[in-house]
């Protein structure tokens, strides 16, 4: 499977609990921080739902 750079971008303050919970499971905690995650269908489906508050990059 392909990797994809995931980047924080927006802050999780006033967002609805499953978003938050979300970017946790993603590994995101602040504002600026990167993980790189394998592109599963269930990752995949991490980002759509928190696609506002993050960028996404092709690794």
């Amino acid at each position: 499977m392909a990797k994809v750079k995931v980047t924080q971008v927006r802050s999780t303050i006033k967002r609805p609990k499953n978003q938050k919970l979300t970017m946790q499971a993603l590994g995101l905690t602040k504002i600026g921080k990167s993980v790189e995650v394998e592109a599963n269908p269930a990752i995949e489906g991490m980002i759509r739902k928190v696609n506002h508050l993050i960028t996404v990059e092709n690794i």
